[in-house]
């Protein structure tokens, strides 16, 4: 049976569409008849069929039993006791013996009257008794109870009765499948073990019935997400109707994906299981914050089976709640440490702002004609007080992931706004200071309303802010970006694009923007002058920016060779290693003291620098 019996379960608890001719799903139930009489075969056959009985196997040779139960695996077996060469009884005694056939529901036909012969049947494990000759109409109804009490059976053997949900028994079938023909689908199959103590807890100190509330809102959280990540692959498989949730226990669900590729998805999704299933629900006046942990475990990796797999889930799923570090965990201690690590970096990096860890590094740009400084990028490094001083690349995901870049964004706002500031007063020009913006900044509504404070309180005029932004933020909602920029513009600060060429921007939407810079992503430089498409796109970037009436710096410029390529198809301004890596405010501000002691003037702006 497999997997179909979850399928055709479903859909008889479905039942008939409305106004489709009404059907019992029974009758497409399969039906076994051994009897060494072919007229007694036919016979029972012709009753069935006129009550709508469809699908049959019979045989008059009861030696062919066995061989056709394990083959044809029936709902149902009608099975004459009184054959010559082959007692009844032997059949019905080898049946029962053999595991994989002990449940399968066998009605005995004898014409026998004697209650000891009935009484035998029934104690070799006859479900039912029929007499010969046979009555039609006793027949059909011995064989739909027969039916109907088997699906209810099979009904509750695979399915929870609260939650709908598979149970462990089908769920295990289905995930063995998966990794029968994991070579088929390619990837992994990756099993996910989610502890939710809430539900035993409910049911302990309120009652069952809030307990099984919140049991069945959690498997309605859990299919919508299944159903969703598990879609492209059940298209691409056939397999779209095998179980991908399933209730385990009483707190314990699971769920499984396939063709999985690598342990950030993952993680990733771990992460979105979280915040979807802890998410409070309100059950009879009760509201449920719940707490959930999650093991995870992947084969081949950490079991050839479901049944290794659950074992390596479930540990994992354990250990996560007995640490209390992270509300996930994977069984490969690998991945677990490398989990591990992250999370406690990101605990530290929530502090880092409040603890002063934090700090601003500044990038010259350069003009590439006059080779001067005419400002600089601010970065943020994060002064790790174990690890050392970590570059962006080490905790910036982390902290969108975490909701923290918003606080950090305004940190580097406010660092970058007042060393401007200072380098002005402190007669080392007016240079122009470029931020970047997160998409969650960007988005916000009060970037504007932030910017202005910030260089009213710094000191900082408008018309040395640069606010750089990338294509992809862009062009996520196009009419609201460009409401969003026309309000920065109106503060009186110029607009870049970071990583110019990386994104999808179109040319139509780009020339609607009020842009002031194009910055050409590092990815297109470091093969300068060699690489002939390079050069090419190189040199389209910097004529579509002229022709729009914007400057074009090239950014990750590390050679002569680069920068003199650079020079001459026509870029504006660039930054790299080539002039200076990123360094400490009192750093740059020494090699601006430099640079206008070396060349006797002061660092200014010219009419096309930004």
């Amino acid at each position: 049976m497999k997997i179909d019996i979850w399928a055709a379960t479903v859909q008889a608890s479905l039942g008939d569409p409305i106004g489709a001719p009404v059907r019992s799903p029974l009758l497409d139930a399969k039906v076994m008849i051994v009897d060494d009489e072919s007229a007694m075969t036919e016979l029972i056959r012709a009753y069935l069929q006129d009550e709508g009985y469809t699908n049959f196997v019979a045989t008059n040779d009861p030696h062919q039993t066995l061989d056709l139960l394990r083959r044809e695996d029936p709902s149902v077996l009608l099975l004459d006791l009184t054959m010559p060469h082959l007692s009844g009884f032997k059949v019905l005694e080898a049946i029962r013996t053999e595991r994989a056939l002990r449940y399968t529901p066998v009605i005995v036909l004898s014409d026998s009257t004697s209650a000891d012969v009935k009484l035998r049947a029934l104690r070799l494990g006859a479900t039912d008794f029929l007499s010969k000759p046979v009555d039609p109409s006793e027949l059909v109804l011995r064989v739909r109870n027969t039916l109907a009490f088997r699906q209810y059976h099979t009904r509750l053997a695979n399915f929870d009765a609260v939650t709908g949900l598979p149970t462990q028994t089908l769920f295990d079938r289905g995930i063995d499948e998966m990794v029968e023909r994991r070579d088929l689908v390619g990837g992994l199959v990756a099993y996910f073990s989610i502890s939710v103590p809430a539900c035993r807890a409910l049911r302990e100190s309120v009652d069952q019935v809030t307990a099984d509330g919140l049991a069945r809102e959690l498997a309605r959280r859990l299919d919508r997400i299944a159903s969703v990540e598990n879609r492209a692959t059940a298209i691409a498989t056939g397999t779209d109707r095998a179980p991908r949730v399933a209730r385990l226990d009483a707190d314990r669900f699971g769920l499984v994906l396939e063709g999985q590729t690598d342990a950030d998805s993952l993680e990733k999704l771990a992460k979105q299981l979280v915040l979807a299933l802890s998410d409070p629900v309100v059950i009879d006046l009760h509201e449920v914050g719940p707490t959930v942990w999650i093991g995870i475990a992947m084969s081949p990796g950490d079991g050839p089976n479901a049944a290794a797999l659950r074992k390596s889930a479930d540990l994992a799923s354990t250990h996560a709640c007995q640490q209390g570090i992270a509300p996930y965990m994977f069984a490969s201690p690998e991945l677990n440490a490398k989990t591990l690590q992250r999370m406690t970096l990101g605990s530290q990096l929530r502090g880092a702002v409040q603890r002063g860890e934090l700090r601003a590094h500044y990038q010259p740009k350069v003009d590439i004609r006059s080779n001067r400084i005419i400002g600089a990028e601010a970065l943020v490094r994060w002064q790790h007080p174990e690890l050392g001083m970590l570059p962006p690349g080490k905790f910036i995901s982390l902290a969108e992931e975490l909701g923290l870049i918003g606080s950090i964004g305004q940190w580097i706002m406010e660092c970058a706004c007042l060393d401007a500031a200072n380098w002005a007063r402190a007669g080392l020009g007016e240079l122009k200071v470029a931020i970047n913006v997160a998409k969650p900044q960007f988005l916000s509504g009060d970037l504007c309303a932030t910017l202005d404070r910030v260089m009213r309180e710094s000191g900082l005029r408008p018309r040395q802010l640069v606010i750089e932004l990338t294509e992809s933020m862009l062009m996520d909602d196009v009419q609201l970006s460009r409401g969003l920029m026309s309000d920065l513009k109106a503060l009186g600060v110029a607009l870049s694009i970071d990583d110019f060429g990386t994104g999808y921007s179109s040319l139509s939407y780009l020339k609607s923007f009020p842009l002031d810079e194009l910055k050409i992503d590092q990815s297109f430089v470091v093969d300068l002058p060699g690489e002939s498409a390079d050069v090419a796109i190189v040199r389209t970037i910097v004529d579509l920016g002229h022709r729009l009436d914007m400057s074009v710096i090239a950014e990750g410029v590390e050679t002569e060779r680069q920068l003199a390529c650079l020079k001459l198809l026509g870029c504006d301004h660039y930054q790299g290693y080539h002039f200076s890596k990123p360094m400490p405010n009192d750093r740059f501000a020494a090699l601006l003291r430099h640079e206008n002691e070396r060349h006797g003037w002061a660092v200014s702006l010219t009419s096309k620098e930004t």
